[in-house]
């Protein structure tokens, strides 16, 4: 088991920090920071969750970092459906209705589907049902020939921009889970080119007898003191052109 500077220090390495930097942002002494990493100096909680802060490691890492140091986690993790949380759901599901007619729902860090909106349902009803067995994850469902994969004409785009999205939540986060999502899915095969684009990438979807083209965004909730919301993502899908705009707003 990690000690709790041993866990910072991978922390710092992953930001891309020196000890100096870390030290001035966290208005601390760089010796301090280098006490810390090596053993000799046992930090406070207040301290750990100050580097931490600095650090921007998720709650989830921190509760961790806490735990090594011999503090007790200071994140819960409820269910979405929590009455602790639910003026965050009803935020998310006002935001996913006031999206409609356009699609959009949201995911979890391992991308697996919390909620979605009505707009989704007509490509959902495209897919094999084994797909659409809980947990629903987003991944597999774009990526797989049974999902919504056979339907999206650029699909060698979308599996780039996938790609490069879980490559860099890894990167700022490492998780088995989706380290092992990755491997399964997504894992650089030969042929495999990053998307092209000048502007942002397309996804251009055949449905109902025309291609439609989107573009997404992504919104997180800010501030967040609970792992759930911490990880929740919304993603809303826009029309890329007035054909597609009518094909929703019609």
């Amino acid at each position: 088991m990690h000690t709790v500077g041993e866990l910072l220090r991978q922390w710092r390495h992953r930001r891309r920090l020196s000890q100096l930097d870390l030290a001035i942002a966290a208005d601390v002494s760089a010796r301090h920071v280098s006490l810390v990493e090596t053993g000799k100096s046992n930090p406070s909680a207040a301290m750990v969750l100050r580097l931490a802060d600095q650090l921007d490691v998720p709650l989830r890492d921190r509760n961790t970092l806490l735990l090594a140091a011999g503090f007790a986690p200071r994140y819960a993790e409820r269910p979405l459906d929590d009455t602790a949380l639910s003026a965050a759901r009803n935020a998310v599901e006002r935001v996913l209705r006031a999206h409609e007619p356009y699609p959009a729902l949201a995911f979890d860090r391992r991308w697996d589907i919390i909620m979605t909106n009505r707009a989704v349902d007509p490509f959902l009803a495209e897919v094999d049902p084994e797909l659409l067995r809980p947990p629903v994850n987003l991944l597999r469902l774009g990526l797989d020939p049974r999902g919504l994969a056979r339907l999206v004409v650029n699909h060698a785009d979308v599996r780039a921009v996938f790609r490069a999205r879980v490559r860099r939540q890894l990167a700022a986060a490492p998780d088995p889970g989706l380290a092992a999502l990755y491997e399964d899915l997504l894992a650089p095969a030969a042929g495999d080119a990053p998307a092209d684009s000048d502007v942002m990438i397309h996804m251009i979807v055949r449905h109902a007898g025309r291609e439609l083209r989107l573009f997404s965004t992504i919104t997180t909730f800010g501030t967040p003191q609970d792992i759930t919301l911490d990880e929740v993502a919304i993603e809303s899908y826009y029309p890329a052109d007035p054909q597609t705009a009518a094909h929703f707003e019609g």
